[in-house]
């Protein structure tokens, strides 16, 4: 079942994901050479205790941290360990936390040191298909039209659109109806509606798009090695089209941008411009 949220309730929402958020923004400062997956857990169940909410991961199915850590061709999953990261590997860190009864998600690949091109050009690509995605949210459009926006737009630089594993409601449970796909086509699955809550979450390998699950039963890789990218906001459907709750007001200007750059391309090539999005409302 599919739960429009009350006003009240989103304020809750609003409240976690801006935790969540926050907290990932102090976790990337510290993603430097040398520094340890299991370092970054630390913090990151640290902050989010301190601020008398529970990491929404840990016990999760039996999962065993408060953050995902995915290095290089790990693609979602990965668990935190003594590993150090290395000068030119890229590390997406996905974490959620309950507060007050309600879940926040967040996620975002940070680049360690200097990178090479490539990684860094997987990064961007990525970053703003999860604004492709997003710049889709509003009242009316079918949940597919947003993943056929991301597919689009990743396939369009030559990369690949993990399937096994989609974005999702969320509310007073993590993982809520409906599923939200990173790819096409659309014009399919339910209608969006004001005070519907997604977390929108593209992964995309620089190679193929297979991958499988280690023997840890969690940490899942590109099957051909690839390095893959993860970036995730959560929002709500608004009367007009949709807020960011898992953006911060400092980056409401790049994200923006990001929604803008994506508009221009789409008049430019006399497809329909996606209506108004504030990032934040």
């Amino acid at each position: 079942m599919i739960v429009c949220r009350s006003q009240s309730e989103i304020d809750k929402l609003r409240r976690v994901n801006q935790l969540v958020a926050r907290i990932l923004a102090e976790l990337r400062q510290i993603v430097v050479p040398g520094v340890t997956t299991e370092g970054i857990d630390v913090l990151a169940e640290r902050r989010v205790r301190e601020a008398g909410a529970e990491p929404a991961f840990k016990g999760y199915h039996g999962y065993p941290a408060t953050v995902c850590a995915s290095v290089n061709e790990q693609v979602v999953h990965g668990i935190p360990s003594s590993r150090a990261l290395g000068s030119g590997d890229i590390v997406s860190i996905d974490m959620g936390a309950r507060l007050a009864g309600f879940f926040g998600d967040c996620a975002v690949t940070v680049p360690v040191g200097r990178v090479s091109p490539e990684a860094a050009e997987l990064l961007r690509v990525t970053e703003e298909a999860l604004f492709r995605g997003i710049d889709r949210v509003r009242p009316g459009v079918r949940v597919s039209d947003i993943g056929a926006a991301v597919q689009q737009y990743v396939e369009s630089h030559g990369y690949s659109v993990v399937r096994e594993f989609v974005g999702h409601g969320i509310g007073t449970s993590l993982h809520e109806e409906p599923q939200v796909a990173n790819y096409g086509p659309g014009g399919h699955g339910p209608r969006l509606a004001e005070g519907m809550v997604l977390a929108i979450e593209p992964m995309v390998n620089a190679g193929k798009a297979a991958v499988r699950v280690l023997s840890d039963g969690w940490t899942a890789v590109t099957k051909d090695q690839s390095l893959s990218a993860h970036f995730e906001h959560t929002v709500v459907v608004t009367r007009d089209g949709t807020e960011i709750l898992t953006l911060l007001p400092e980056d409401e200007a790049r994200a923006r941008q990001l929604l803008a750059a994506g508009r221009a391309v789409e008049t430019r090539e006399g497809r329909p411009e996606a209506a108004g999005l504030p990032a934040r409302t």
